[in-house]
């Protein structure tokens, strides 16, 4: 297994990390199977969508903050609720497919860490197996 660090820079915020996960992917030399990917943390969720314009992942963070609003009635008393409902949302973990080496992405797609409570350096677990 490699695990990725990831620094983010808001509190809220989807970063594409395909560019890493295909390095990682491509370092362990299996050419078919399937990548999972896990996030270490509760706050912190992980998704496939589109990488190719960037308001896509702003209107996802956008949308969600107003479906999971950070000021609510919670009982949680360090103030990161929303964060650990978004996580729930989404997510902490993925499987991708992974053919000739490399990711099996859709043209648009990309690999997002989504951020609900940084700044923060995250950590990303990835892990092939081999198919058959």
């Amino acid at each position: 297994m490699k695990t990725l660090q990831i620094k983010t820079s808001r509190r809220s915020e989807l970063v594409d990390i395909t560019a890493r996960v295909r390095e990682a992917v491509r370092e362990t030399g299996i050419a078919d199977g399937v990548a999972h990917l896990w996030s270490f943390h509760t706050t912190c969720g992980l998704t496939v969508n589109e990488g190719a314009d960037p308001d896509v992942a702003r209107d996802v963070d956008w949308k969600l903050s107003q479906l999971v609003p950070r000021d609510d009635d919670y009982h949680h008393a360090e103030g990161n609720s929303d964060s650990h409902v978004k996580t729930s949302l989404l997510n902490p973990g993925a499987a991708l497919l992974v053919s000739d080496g490399d990711l099996v992405l859709g043209t648009w797609q990309a690999v997002f860490l989504c951020e609900f409570d940084g700044p923060r350096t995250r950590k990303v677990g990835v892990q092939v197996l081999r198919a058959g």
